[in-house]
């Protein structure tokens, strides 16, 4: 079967990543209590997510001239909690002022991430955006 870009969503690709980043680091494990490398393990699977996101966004076709394409991953966190990772290409354009440049998908990508983060605080509560 072949490659699918969002094949790079998948466990097999993120527990790769992961593994990837805990022997590189493996060195610094090793002076680690059992919290640490825990906590070091979780920060990696974060990192590892963000990482993976980015590449799956700038998979695929070219967008249409002067279009751009923006992905949104929700992954579960424990119990109610929730972990958002968003990648946007091409990378947003600072404009300063707390204004971005962005493609129409983009902008509708920052707004649903507004309302996942700023939404009603009871419907969101325990929720890590």
């Amino acid at each position: 079967m072949a490659f699918q870009p969002d094949d790079l969503l998948g466990d097999a690709a993120l527990s790769a990543a992961v593994a990837a980043l805990a022997e590189r680091n493996q060195h610094h494990l090793a002076d680690m209590s059992e919290a640490e490398r825990a906590d070091a393990v979780g920060h990696w699977r974060e990192l590892a997510m963000t990482v993976l996101t980015a590449a799956r966004t700038a998979s695929g076709p070219e967008p249409a001239e002067e279009g751009g394409r923006a992905a949104i991953v929700l992954e579960d966190a424990g119990g109610d909690e929730i972990t958002v990772h968003a990648s946007f290409y091409p990378q947003l354009e600072d404009l300063g002022g707390g204004e971005v440049a962005a493609t129409p998908a983009q902008a509708t990508a920052l707004e649903l991430l507004e309302q996942l983060a700023g939404g009603d605080d009871e419907d969101h509560e325990g929720h890590d955006h």
